[in-house]
């Protein structure tokens, strides 16, 4: 384990990594990275992130907004403790004998799942690689997964990459339409509804043939699986994955 200071992090993120656990001077008795991370967690899971600030989370632990900034350098570091603490650790390996593309498939389900349960998470903004133990664990078991294919480990971090980003879009897409039901009291099927009828007035058969089709096929209308999409590309982009290991066996 690298040694405090030597790692280019911020004091915030070393005591994640449990290099380090209280600032350098002046601590407040009874605050610690853990609490005021476990307290902007619970603001952002009942408010949304952006109820999260440093004035906030102090209100929430009856400290000064001062007195957080000897443990967390800032709101974006802030943000990327809170989300290693939503994002917990990646599911245990799967058993021995799995084949890579079950055990990426586990994988990428056990990420939207995890996705699904903290929203908020999906609006915190990527800044850069992961550099939090959670974060690091996830991106270790997604290229574990692939360990007895020949891809090499460029490769392995791609799809890593390619999947993570699928995951985070998939889930943003249902979230928001989840967030446009709630602010009209409807269900996410009457939201969908309201939207297929819509392009069946707006769609002109001349002018977009192909939507024109989809809508008179009831495609629109959102199919009786909720999974569908996500299952479909998943497997898309596993038969492209596929493709590249079996080019590389042969």
């Amino acid at each position: 384990m690298a040694e405090s200071g030597d790692t280019g992090l911020t004091p915030g993120l070393e005591a994640a990594w449990g290099l380090r656990e209280r600032p350098a001077k002046g601590p407040r008795p009874g605050l610690s990275v853990h609490r005021i991370v476990e307290a902007a967690v619970a603001v952002a899971a009942s408010e949304g992130l952006p109820a999260v600030s440093m004035g906030r989370v102090a209100k929430e632990l009856g400290a000064s907004t001062m007195s957080l900034y000897r443990y967390v350098a800032s709101k974006d570091e802030l943000y990327v403790l809170m989300q290693d603490a939503a994002i917990g650790s990646p599911p245990d390996p799967p058993p021995p004998g799995t084949g890579w593309r079950e055990a990426l498939a586990r994988w990428t389900w056990a990420q939207r799942e995890m996705f699904r349960r903290n929203l908020w998470v999906l609006h915190v903004p990527v800044s850069g690689p992961p550099v939090t133990p959670n974060s690091v664990a996830w991106w270790e078991a997604g290229m574990a997964a692939m360990e007895a294919t020949p891809l090499d480990e460029g490769a392995k971090i791609s799809v890593v990459l390619l999947l993570g980003g699928f995951v985070r879009n998939e889930t943003r897409i249902m979230a928001d339409i989840l967030a446009a039901a709630a602010a009209t009291g409807d269900a996410p099927e009457q939201v969908m509804g309201r939207y297929a009828r819509a392009l069946r007035l707006l769609a002109d058969p001349e002018r977009y043939p192909s939507v024109a089709r989809a809508v008179a096929a009831g495609i629109m209308d959102g199919p009786d699986d909720p999974d569908h999409e996500f299952r479909f590309g998943l497997e898309r982009l596993l038969d492209g994955v596929q493709v590249l290991v079996e080019r590389l066996d042969g």
